[in-house]
């Protein structure tokens, strides 16, 4: 079985192709495009833009993950969220809506409100016990697919790829004694979160590690400051040669969607890249 969303919205087929991901940050403080969607109108632009361009999911996010972000209670991040997933709903009814965020109460009110899939940046476990899942509690007892991203604290691995695959393994675990079937649960190695540079560089040319766990890989290294280190650029718009490498390497390396801000000039990369890993079975995408 593949991945369905609880309102019967078409999900699209990871298996035939990598997906894009279009990146909607609904923040006044985002590292790279906060404060750009600000109401419901620009909201609407963006979303139609994405989705010309390419996108299969729209990811909306309220509040901001970069380091040293502050924190929004659950109130602050539903009034952001709720008006634009119902507007969203409405201009796009067949649109596949994924929502950024770590707060099972959030997740349950947009879901309700129509959101078909959650995009957890905790591993579904933040503030539990190590042997629960609030957010694969809260994604069961909806029906809804589930993103379950590595993200540590601090950087203070002793084996870094055995700690990170085991972190993924108990976020996996976790969720799936919460209720969550498989077909519905993915994994994302948190490129730029609690990992130093060198360790982000890593996640990338050995992604087949976390592909090997048998779930479909979202990559997401969109304009990353770990792409600016390496190409010695500052500006977070210019960046977008990162971007392009990163989706390639990763597709090599089993990435089933790929997270970004610049849907339209990665699309004709991701392309390439799937019909590179296609090879002999490669056949030209209906038009």
């Amino acid at each position: 079985m593949s991945w369905t969303s609880p309102h019967g919205t078409p999900l699209p087929d990871w298996r035939k192709r990598t997906l894009i991901m279009g990146i909607m940050n609904l923040t006044p403080d985002s590292f790279s495009d906060g404060g750009q969607l600000s109401n419901e109108t620009s909201a609407l632009t963006r979303a139609d833009t994405l989705l010309a361009e390419g996108a299969d999911i729209l990811d909306l996010g309220a509040e901001s993950t970069r380091p040293g972000a502050t924190p929004v209670d659950a109130a602050t991040e539903l009034a952001r969220l709720i008006p634009i997933v119902k507007a969203l709903r409405r201009r796009f009814p067949k649109a596949a809506i994924s929502v950024d965020t770590y707060k099972p109460q959030v997740a349950r009110a947009c879901i309700e409100a129509g959101v078909d899939l959650v995009n957890d940046v905790e591993g579904g476990r933040f503030g539990a016990r190590p042997d629960e899942s609030p957010m694969g509690s809260a994604c069961a007892a909806l029906r809804c697919p589930l993103i379950l991203m590595h993200r540590r604290a601090k950087v203070d691995y002793e084996d870094f790829w055995t700690e990170v695959l085991e972190d993924l393994r108990m976020s996996l675990r976790c969720a799936q004694a919460a209720g969550m079937p498989k077909e519905q649960l993915w994994t994302d190695p948190g490129f730029g979160f609690g990992k130093t540079p060198a360790q982000n560089l890593m996640l990338v040319r050995d992604l087949s590690k976390v592909a090997a766990l048998g779930f479909p890989v979202l990559l997401g290294t969109s304009r990353k400051s770990t792409l600016g280190l390496v190409l010695g650029e500052p500006d977070s718009l210019r960046r977008g040669v990162g971007n392009e490498v990163t989706a390639a390497w990763g597709i090599a390396q089993g990435a089933a969607m790929i997270r970004a801000h610049d849907v339209a000039t990665l699309r004709p990369v991701i392309r390439m890249a799937d019909a590179l890993r296609h090879g002999p079975h490669w056949e030209p995408e209906a038009r």
